[in-house]
């Protein structure tokens, strides 16, 4: 077991890329469908709004912190801080690392046409791949169909890539159906930047904590209310939790 740290009401592993991807590389294909979340501070911003949610978070596998705004701010607030391993590293360090040349892994989300180039690029077997609608989580229908094509396409490992808090309600639905084995990855974007259809920010902006900046400035309408609006009440959420303890 890897040591935990608890940071808004979420138990995080501390462990990094590396050995996050050695941890979920190890498990059997045959093993109980279980899944890994990657929650940066728009992800927990939203759970202290919605503590409804908190169980989807909870009950992963592996709980991985995705923003290192949140690991700096922590510390510099003497809170627990656990490792950075993003969702975007973990990936890649999945597909370099752990996935054989040849392997069949099965994607949720992503759109169709960028699959030959994710495939060429990572010499991944073409995919078993569904691309959901829009507001699937809210149609049971829909929910229950693609469970169903999870379950009717076994995979090592599934990358639940339709965002937050989609992915995670998706990821659960699958793991209590009690039917599917391996491990779910909720990753986000992370299929698009690996497949280079979305360009990552420079490695120095990364180190520096400002990866957030460099994607909010490519894609200004989908991202600034994100960054501008939605995640700075984190800074509040994590003085609020030191002040608590």
């Amino acid at each position: 077991m890897s040591r935990t740290c608890r940071l808004l009401d979420l138990d995080f592993a501390d462990l990094d890329v590396t050995a996050a991807a050695r941890r979920i590389a190890e498990r059997s294909d045959t093993a109980p469908f279980s899944y890994v979340v990657t929650p940066n501070a728009d992800h927990l911003v939203r759970l202290s709004r919605n503590p409804s949610l908190l169980p989807l978070y909870q009950d992963a596998m592996l709980c991985l912190l995705d923003s290192r705004v949140v690991a700096r701010t922590a510390r510099l607030l003497g809170l627990p801080s656990p490792t950075v391993a993003t969702g975007s590293d973990l990936t890649a360090r999945l597909f370099a690392a752990h996935v054989a040349a040849g392997e069949r892994v099965t994607i949720i989300g992503l759109r169709a046409a960028y699959l030959d180039v994710l495939v060429a690029r990572t010499g991944i077997a073409p995919p078993a791949h569904y691309d959901p609608p829009m507001g699937f989580d809210g149609d049971p229908a829909e929910m229950q169909r693609t469970v169903r094509f999870v379950l009717d396409h076994p995979s090592r490992l599934v990358f639940l890539a339709v965002g937050s808090p989609r992915q995670e309600r998706l990821a659960a639905a699958i793991a209590a159906s009690g039917a599917a084995h391996g491990t779910g990855l909720c990753i986000g974007a992370s299929l698009e930047f690996l497949a280079g259809i979305v360009p990552r920010a420079p490695a120095i902006m990364q180190g520096l904590g400002i990866e957030w900046l460099h994607r909010m400035a490519s894609n200004p309408r989908r991202l600034a209310r994100r960054y501008l609006i939605d995640s700075p009440p984190i800074f509040r959420l994590l003085l609020r939790e030191r002040l608590s303890r």
